[in-house]
């Protein structure tokens, strides 16, 4: 429906975006809350519309998609809070000592934006993390003008949310160019937009050849860009022994909930999840086996995605050792995901590569090891992760400490009884992890931290107070919290 946008097309855009990013920055971060809450305000006007659409392009329910959507308006509202709380900024100052020998000079640092910042829309979150989504919420927070491309899963729906963006942006007298709105089916669109000296930052959330090829595009420009992506995570967990124990059919049935949870399509979902053999560990299967033979087989988002899915999951049912557990007795109909078990034992787990893989659907693979230092091997053996999780008690834990430190180095967020599904939009929210989970394991892309992707830090030695940006006069009058001679404080220098 939509044609790929072409060279001239890409460099008219990138081109308002760098003017509009030289007058966007100056602006007050009074100016981005307002322009923020305008973009809510038109999403609210089209709320009803933008699901019926997002239903008819993903097969996605309503009722998912109207909370994504709240989650969407929440994301900006909150992110635009937090630019002009000022936190983000990390405003350090330290004043000068001139009688000391050398003197010391007066230093003050904060964050700036880096400039226009192109967002790829994610295919399995039509709002919250596509054309109004977080990292669009972000790069508006820091000052940067966003260059969405719109995912040709469900274009219309961008199509949708950037025209209310577009018409918020009028109303709030933002300069033409702060957003623009592009199409394109086939890689050379997202390549052009990556590789335009005007392109600052990168946002993805996809799979990890989708990531990895715009990581290696921005590292490959005269001048290289950072590019967050979020790029999948098979999320572990593990199950110690007298939580087990205690516990084993609630946590089979809770699991099992995680695992099908909006068909399995969710970058947290559990797809691994590593026990230890023995009576408690076979009662678990079993239970879980007979949870997923009743969940009942769901469309998921698009073809493509079921496709991909049935292909994955047979690759993996048919590794050496692999034993199928249970699927979905329900009927299954043309691209819907079949929920499906299976089980392996830690030896062979440790021994085949393309177990460590992700199947982005509703699967989940249980690995038996025959003991503990076997379970601390499998940990150390996995890559990056978006979350790992344990199912413990406190003596689980007292005893297990190697187990630990070894789950912590491979994840962004670690959870203790509870499951991976769900990622609270919160500052405390660490949304990232170690490669191959993300790009940079510094960064989250969820929760008012994410805003820091999209800025760098500069410093301004010994300037006159008048020349200062207004968040290092002497005066703070935005009154935002700073580090003024290693102390937190909103107080003036006096």
């Amino acid at each position: 429906m939509y044609k790929d946008a072409t060279t001239e097309e890409i460099n008219e855009v990138m081109e308002n975006a760098w003017e509009a990013f030289h007058q966007y920055r100056k602006m007050s971060l009074k100016d981005r809350v307002g322009f923020m809450k305008s973009i809510c305000v038109e999403l609210e006007k089209i709320s009803e519309y933008l699901v019926r659409m997002a239903m008819s392009e993903t097969n996605l329910p309503e009722a998912r998609l109207k909370g994504e959507l709240a989650r969407t308006i929440f994301q900006l509202n909150q992110y635009g809070t937090a630019s002009e709380n000022g936190q983000w900024l990390e405003a350090r100052i330290d004043t000068a000592v001139p009688d000391r020998k050398p003197p010391k000079p007066d230093i003050r640092k904060m964050q700036i934006p880096l400039g226009p910042v192109v967002v790829f829309g994610a295919s399995n979150f039509p709002f919250a993390y596509s054309t109004a989504g977080g990292d669009t919420a972000c790069a508006f927070a820091a000052g940067c003008p966003v260059i969405i491309k719109a995912h040709p899963a469900h274009a219309q729906t961008s199509e949708m949310v950037a025209e209310a963006i577009l018409k918020a942006a009028e109303k709030s007298n933002m300069p033409k160019g702060i957003f623009a709105h592009v199409h394109g089916a086939g890689f050379e669109v997202g390549k052009q937009l990556v590789m335009h000296p005007y392109t600052k930052a990168v946002g993805f959330t996809g799979s990890f050849n989708g990531g990895k090829q715009l990581f290696d595009w921005g590292n490959q420009r005269k001048v290289p860009i950072p590019v967050f992506a979020e790029m999948g995570s098979i999320n572990p967990v593990f199950l110690l022994p007298e939580k087990l124990h205690q516990s084993y059919t609630e946590t089979a049935k809770m699991y099992a909930g995680s695992i099908t949870l909006g068909v399995g399509q969710f970058c947290t979902n559990p797809g691994l999840i590593i026990g230890i053999e023995g009576d408690d560990l076979q009662k678990f299967i079993t239970t879980l086996g007979k949870e997923i033979e009743q969940v009942t087989p769901e469309k998921m988002l698009h073809p493509g995605i079921a496709k991909a899915f049935d292909q994955k999951r047979n690759t993996a049912l048919h590794q050496n050792k692999v034993s199928t557990v249970a699927v979905s007795v329900l009927e299954k109909n043309e691209n819907e995901g079949i929920p499906t078990i299976a089980t392996v034992n830690g030896s062979d787990f440790l021994s085949n590569p393309v177990l460590h893989q992700e199947v982005f659907g509703p699967y989940s693979l249980v690995i038996r090891c025959k003991d503990i230092n076997e379970m601390v091997e499998v940990a150390n053996h996995l890559e990056g992760q978006l979350t790992s999780t344990l199912m413990a008690t406190e003596n689980d834990i007292e005893e297990n400490n190697e187990l630990i430190e070894a789950v912590k180095d491979i994840c962004g967020r670690f959870i203790l009884n509870n499951v991976p599904t769900g990622v609270e939009v919160c500052l405390s929210m660490q949304h990232g992890g170690p490669f191959p989970a993300t790009t940079d394991s510094r960064f989250t892309s969820v929760g008012a931290d994410g805003i820091k992707r999209f800025a760098r830090p500069i410093a301004f030695q010994n300037w006159n107070n008048q020349f200062l940006p207004d968040e290092l006069k002497n005066e703070n009058p935005l009154g935002i919290w700073r580090t003024l001679n290693d102390e937190l404080t909103k107080a003036p220098i006096v």
